[in-house]
């Protein structure tokens, strides 16, 4: 497939104005997957957006996260892990979920590339945080689970497979990830941090690029955060297969 094709297809198709941005988020994906991913490099311009955000914002998004309870989502991830697995809080924010993992006795490791927050979530887990981007990760299939909640959605979509590539390294075959995005279509700027927001279709269309991981469990949830109930998160549990494909 090539950009030309894909843009005589898109005329041809006469596509409505709703199915535009997931036409070309999927074309862009399958043109990287054809590509391969290990040219690309990280682009760190809305990355560096996104983190002087949470480096301003810091105690505002603690404030606003640290006690919305997550138990739900928390343990339909746990369910997949045996006791005691090696969890990586991917972009852990104010370590709240950290926490409630070390409490249940999982061993974690928690990283995020926000100095502000890795501070928040030192006082809050007790334990060091690793201030580190997600382009920084060189870990080979060290966890058992990946915990990745509302993370991810920071990354360009023209990125998102360079990153969820060196997550599925870092996981072990057999292990579990979760991830989570909000629910939509929209990918830019918005309250000051970059998004990357999907819908069924754009995730399916993601996931496609890595035959290795099978989908678990895929379900639409309100926020749990006081006030935003009206919001609506996409979330996907999925595995790492034991055999390469």
């Amino acid at each position: 497939m090539d950009l030309n094709y894909a843009m005589r297809i898109y005329h041809e198709m006469n596509l409505p104005r709703e199915c535009v941005v997931p036409y070309f988020l999927f074309i862009r994906l399958h043109l990287i997957k054809d590509s391969g991913f290990g040219h690309m490099k990280y682009k760190t311009d809305t990355n560096e957006e996104t983190l002087r955000y949470y480096n301003t914002h810091a105690d505002s998004f603690a404030q606003d996260t640290t006690e919305a309870k997550m138990t739900e989502i928390q343990d339909r991830f746990l369910a997949y892990l045996p006791p005691g697995s090696h969890i990586l809080d991917l972009g852990c924010g104010t370590g709240r979920d950290s926490k409630l993992f070390r409490d249940r006795q999982y061993k974690v490791t928690a990283l995020d590339g926000s100095p502000e927050l890795c501070k928040i979530a030192k006082t809050i887990t007790g334990q060091e945080i690793l201030c580190m981007r997600y382009d920084e990760i060189q870990w080979v299939e060290a966890f058992e689970g990946i915990w990745a909640c509302a993370s991810l959605l920071h990354i360009e979509s023209d990125q998102l497979p360079y990153i969820m590539k060196k997550a599925i390294d870092a996981l072990k075959r057999g292990g579990i990830i979760y991830i989570s995005f909000k629910y939509g279509d929209f990918e830019g700027i918005q309250n000051g941090r970059y998004y990357t927001n999907m819908t069924e279709e754009m995730l399916g269309d993601f996931l496609n690029l890595f035959p290795e991981m099978q989908a678990l469990e895929q379900w639409v949830s309100d926020d749990v955060r006081p006030g935003r109930e009206c919001e609506k998160w996409l979330n996907i549990i999925c595995r790492k297969l034991r055999e390469t494909i």
